[in-house]
């Protein structure tokens, strides 16, 4: 995660956010397997609205848990 005020997504250039990059979606994930709130991972609303969905589409499809515990 971006210990710094700027969005991860916007740094680096990534127009959209792919529901099958696991890596990166669990980057933005705690320990329990829930979506951590944009003021802690300092996420612009664009990216964090698409990050959700993205989270949302990849647990759909099993490639991501609901809840770990």
């Amino acid at each position: 995660m971006n210990s710094s005020k700027q969005c991860h997504f916007c740094t680096n250039n990534v127009r959209d956010i792919d529901y099958k990059d696991i890596a990166t979606l669990k980057e933005f994930l705690d320990p329990h397997a829930r979506i951590i709130k944009h003021r802690k991972t300092s996420v612009c609303s664009k990216h964090q609205r698409s990050l959700a969905t993205a989270i949302k589409r990849a647990r759909e499809l099993a490639l991501l848990p609901y809840l770990i515990g």
